[in-house]
């Protein structure tokens, strides 16, 4: 057995991988399952840090404290080398993303018996679109914090690639092989050849015909259906008396997981009292005034995100928005949501098609297209990517576990 893992630290989930003989390679990370949500709460009553399931527990229980989730998101941005404040005190973000891989690597160490000092990180192929250098500090910086809890000989992978070789290692001929990871925070595309004869090889460079993605995932399916359902609710369209528009600052961040806090400011804070008393429907104002007074951002948008979970297998779907005031129970049609992310999917759509150019391989040379990610589930995004290749048969993996799981086998590859 490698001393070595691989770890998917994702933007709204993470997983440990470990190759061991005769067991699954992901190790239980909470309450006997392999994934631990993406998610720090700091319990001011209790002073006390929580993690995953328990974090949003404690939060949703009405806790005072600080919840921190889609932590990925800070790398390759500005926000990156700035700070937040935890019960008074400056905690910069590239500690807390240290807190939350540190914990994963104790949880993995603990369930597992044993020390690891060897790591293959998943990464998006992109972690900024459009800016190479951008993309580069977020690796380093990304390395440096797994070097900083204890890691030594630190390794980067694709995601999508681990996700081909978690999918190599269940079939018996070689197949032609899009992978389409679509995760919390990126949309990530590979076109790979994949089989038994080529599992074994120790480069497979060759093997990999192109890779491709594009800033696009579930935290933004999140946002656009926030803003499509819910936020006209709080006032997000309307107009002060004046004619003016409410600024949206409010609803973006609201609607958008890593900005939430920001809408808690005194300066924010503020400026929204004196918006309710210039609104032209002041009843939407202080909706929002109360929900923002009450700290209540990321419960919606859990709220928001159980509902596009829930529209993946239902034409429709009834929002209970209890923590409203007055409470409401909102219907929302999927038809809604498509519309809503539109042009994202249009987005993911144009990167597959540039993937099979850069590739030169014609869609009906594509044998099997393999899903895997959280957000992958989204009917208009699944539909779309595969009518680009209609021939291809569709294969669902492990949604949250795939890569996890291949970043294990690429780790027990290269540290064994």
């Amino acid at each position: 057995m490698a001393n070595a893992v691989g770890v998917d630290f994702g933007t709204s989930n993470s997983t440990v991988g470990w190759v061991r003989p005769g067991a699954s390679s992901l190790l239980a990370l909470e309450d006997g399952k392999s994934t631990l949500p993406s998610v720090v709460f700091f319990n001011a009553d209790e002073d006390a840090v929580r993690y995953g399931r328990a974090a949003l527990a404690d939060y949703l229980e009405g806790y005072d404290g600080r919840l921190m989730r889609s932590l990925k998101s800070l790398l390759g941005t500005s926000l990156m080398d700035g700070q937040t404040e935890v019960a008074g005190r400056a905690l910069p973000f590239r500690q807390l993303l240290g807190h939350f891989i540190g914990e994963l690597k104790r949880r993995a160490e603990q369930q597992a018996g044993r020390d690891f000092s060897s790591v293959v990180l998943g990464r998006p192929v992109y972690f900024i679109d459009d800016d190479a250098d951008a993309d580069r500090l977020a690796e380093e910086t990304l390395a440096g914090i797994a070097r900083s809890v204890g890691f030594r000989d630190i390794a980067f992978q694709y995601e999508p690639i681990a996700a081909a070789f978690d999918y190599e290692s269940r079939i018996e001929r070689e197949e032609l092989v899009l992978i389409a990871d679509i995760g919390g925070g990126t949309s990530d595309f590979s076109l790979v050849r994949l089989g038994p004869d080529r599992a074994g090889r120790p480069e497979r460079r060759d093997d990999i015909l192109a890779t491709g993605g594009v800033h696009i995932g579930g935290t933004d399916f999140d946002k656009y259906l926030s803003l499509a359902a819910v936020m006209p609710l709080l006032g997000y369209g309307s107009t002060l008396v004046s004619g003016a528009a409410v600024p949206n600052s409010y609803y973006f961040n609201l609607a958008t997981w890593h900005t939430i806090n920001q809408a808690y400011t005194r300066k924010s804070t503020a400026q929204l009292a004196e918006l309710v008393r210039d609104a032209a429907e002041p009843a939407k104002l202080q909706r929002l005034r109360h929900l923002i007074d009450e700290r209540a951002g990321h419960w919606l948008a859990m709220r928001v995100e159980e509902a596009k979970i829930g529209l993946s297998g239902a034409p429709q779907v009834a929002l209970d928005l209890d923590r409203l005031s007055p409470p409401e129970l909102l219907a929302i049609e999927r038809t809604l949501f498509t519309d809503a992310i539109a042009g994202l999917v249009d987005s993911v759509g144009g990167t597959v098609q540039r993937l099979l150019i850069e590739a030169g391989v014609k869609p009906e040379q594509v044998d099997t297209v393999f899903f895997t990610g959280g957000s992958s589930g989204v009917a208009a995004l699944r539909e779309r990517i595969a009518a680009i290749v209609p021939d291809a048969r569709r294969v669902e993996g492990d949604l949250f576990g795939s890569i996890g799981a291949g970043l294990a086998i690429d780790a027990a590859r290269k540290f064994a």
